[in-house]
């Protein structure tokens, strides 16, 4: 979505700058000199904000023209590098950016949301490809907590913030691209462009992005299956998740253990994941201050 979006002649988009959740708030009230130079200095030692280019001696004299706050000192990072592109709006891709939308809609009248929802069985596999199958126990119990976490997010955003604020499938992006992409571009008032689905122009950071290419058919783009997820993983996140599942389409799998995979999952995998689903709730579910 980010990649069809920056290749969009009007759009430039970033890539997890964490702005939000690394610095805001985290250095006192930024009117005071000593607190925004410390602030800034923190963001500009921050690898993914060295990819805009920033320029700190223009954002510094920029700052203090308007009213001194976080909300503004992020949107110079973002407005400059725009500029730099020729590209009138700009946008920043972020995990859990949805903890902040009553923040980001106060700060920035006339923004728009888009609310990526994937299967979460594909993205928990996903999310283990980095270090294979080691170490994963208890790691589903922590996926479905985040997972169920974004969800209510987008559920309540949406109902508070309907004509601002859009929820789209993953999948639906995959198997009907060009349709998805028009839905977006309307959302957003713009005009779609055939570039959106070649992503000619699409603006990449680093390797991953280099990798990726017009076809995604590599994805699955079905409603089920979680093919590299344990029995005991299916079983544990559809018993949590499956209601909101089923509610975005996607299909649950049928379970069947053996008596000594069942006896297992009863007494090892279901105990330590409530525990992990549990510990994240509690300490990542958090809003922000």
């Amino acid at each position: 979505m980010r990649l069809a979006l920056s290749a969009h002649p009007n759009l430039a988009l970033t890539r997890r700058t964490r702005m939000w959740t690394r610095f805001y708030k985290r250095y006192g009230d930024l009117s005071q000199r000593g607190n925004f130079e410390r602030c800034l200095a923190a963001m500009l030692r921050h690898k993914p904000m060295a990819m805009l280019k920033p320029n700190p001696d223009r954002i510094r004299r920029e700052f203090w023209q308007s009213e001194p706050t976080y909300t503004r000192l992020f949107a110079l990072f973002h407005e400059h590098y725009a500029e730099q592109l020729g590209r009138p709006r700009w946008g920043e891709q972020s995990g859990l950016i949805e903890r902040y939308a009553d923040l980001i809609f106060a700060a920035y009248p006339g923004a728009k949301m888009i609310h990526m929802i994937r299967d979460p069985r594909a993205r928990h596999v996903d999310s283990l490809a980095p270090t294979g199958n080691n170490l994963r126990i208890g790691k589903v119990g922590e996926a479905t907590a985040r997972w169920l976490y974004s969800v209510s997010l987008a559920q309540r955003n949406h109902g508070r913030y309907p004509d601002s604020y859009k929820i789209v499938r993953c999948e639906m992006l995959m198997s009907r691209r060009e349709e998805t992409l028009r839905e977006v571009c309307n959302f957003l008032g713009e005009d779609f462009t055939p570039t959106m689905l070649t992503l000619e122009g699409a603006i990449r950071f680093g390797e991953a992005d280099a990798e990726e290419s017009g076809d995604d058919s590599s994805v699955p783009a079905g409603t089920g299956g979680s093919p590299g997820m344990t029995k005991g993983e299916t079983a544990f996140m559809q018993a949590y998740a499956g209601r909101d599942m089923a509610a975005y389409g996607y299909a649950l799998e049928p379970v069947r253990f053996s008596l000594g995979d069942g006896i297992l999952f009863n007494l090892i995998d279901h105990p330590i994941n409530l525990t992990r689903m549990a510990a994240w709730q509690t300490f990542k579910a958090r809003p922000p201050v």
